[in-house]
């Protein structure tokens, strides 16, 4: 009897330990492989970080605000020398964002400027994870995981406004605007 519970419990380990490597690369996992390579630039911030506090917000912005912890960002700039490499790169992040879980909940841009897309992991009302991601075929690519409870798509979504009129150049993400210019 203890041998057959056992075995059960090995198969069910087995089981759970297959299923779970087998649900393909995630952006965490991305961001983690890649966070020291060369090329990269990354950043774990607190939602603090970008001074917002500083800015007069909605009641609906301010709870958006509210709502996110903290940023996962990861950059790659593109230059002569690494052209194949970013376009690897790239793709991958593509193949990652093609995956079900990320629902799209909009896209911009264009081919001279840059494209980006906003999408999200979770329910509109309960997003779990809020994914950024924005790329220029002379510039790079940019993709920010926005992390919190009970965070608010559309709510999150009216925060642009603010970001919009930052002044990036004194806030504390200078390194990234630096580093994507």
């Amino acid at each position: 009897m203890i041998q057959s519970i056992k075995k059960l419990a090995v198969m069910l380990l087995l089981v759970v330990a297959y299923t779970s490597c087998n649900q393909g690369p995630t952006l965490q996992t991305y961001y983690v492989d890649n966070q020291i390579k060369p090329g990269f630039l990354s950043v774990d911030a607190p939602i603090g970080l970008l001074n917002i506090e500083e800015v007069k917000l909605t009641k609906e912005q301010e709870e958006a605000y509210k709502s996110i912890d903290k940023l996962n960002i990861l950059a790659y700039r593109i230059d002569n020398n690494n052209k194949a490499e970013y376009e690897l790169e790239l793709e991958n992040i593509k193949t990652i964002l093609k995956n079900p879980k990320y629902e799209e909940l909009m896209r911009g841009g264009n081919s001279v400027d840059g494209r980006f897309k906003v999408m999200f992991i979770g329910e509109v009302d309960n997003v779990d994870e809020l994914i950024l991601f924005g790329n220029s075929d002379d510039k790079g690519f940019i993709v920010a995981r926005v992390l919190g409870d009970d965070m608010n798509a559309g709510k999150i979504m009216s925060l642009q406004s603010v970001l919009k009129d930052m002044d990036f150049e004194n806030a504390n993400l200078k390194s990234i605007a630096d580093f994507i210019k």
